[in-house]
């Protein structure tokens, strides 16, 4: 029994492809490196995550299923033959694009924004009621300059 967050039956579900015990394995290995995450640090996962890892192995193994020697091709990003050229992303010989499509919707995987504090808000934490008389000794102090 190959250890994936996938089964051979959600593949042939997902993708309409019978894959082979061994390219689920190696799908679940590339989703793996592409990831960052292992398969037994389950417990520590979403279920959304992990729905969408399963479907990125499912994915990379339907693709691998219909590749020839993927261990050994060469690291390019343009290819040019016959007066003929093509330019692929770094990933785009190593990963299905489907299987990318879904590791972009795994939560570690999405751009975040970080919020800068403002000078009004101060640096420390605000704690309660900015506007509370308790809150006094935590706010920066200011003298009232007046208005315009």
């Amino acid at each position: 029994m190959v250890q994936a967050w996938c089964a051979a039956q959600d593949v042939i579900d997902a993708t309409g492809v019978s894959v082979t015990d061994q390219q689920l394995a190696q799908a679940q290995a590339a989703i793996e490196v592409f990831s960052n995450r292992v398969y037994p640090d389950t417990e520590r996962m979403r279920s959304r995550d992990l729905y969408w890892l399963g479907r990125a192995v499912a994915y990379q193994a339907a693709w691998l299923a219909g590749q020839f020697g993927l261990e050994t091709r060469l690291d390019a990003t343009q290819i040019q033959q016959d007066q003929v050229s093509t330019t692929l992303t770094g990933d785009g010989l190593v990963l299905a694009p489907m299987a990318k499509r879904a590791l972009q919707r795994v939560s570690w995987m999405r751009s975040r924004t970080v919020h800068i504090r403002s000078a009004i808000e101060g640096a420390g934490p605000l704690l309660g009621d900015p506007l509370s008389d308790g809150t006094d000794d935590s706010l920066v102090w200011a003298p009232y300059t007046g208005g315009p």
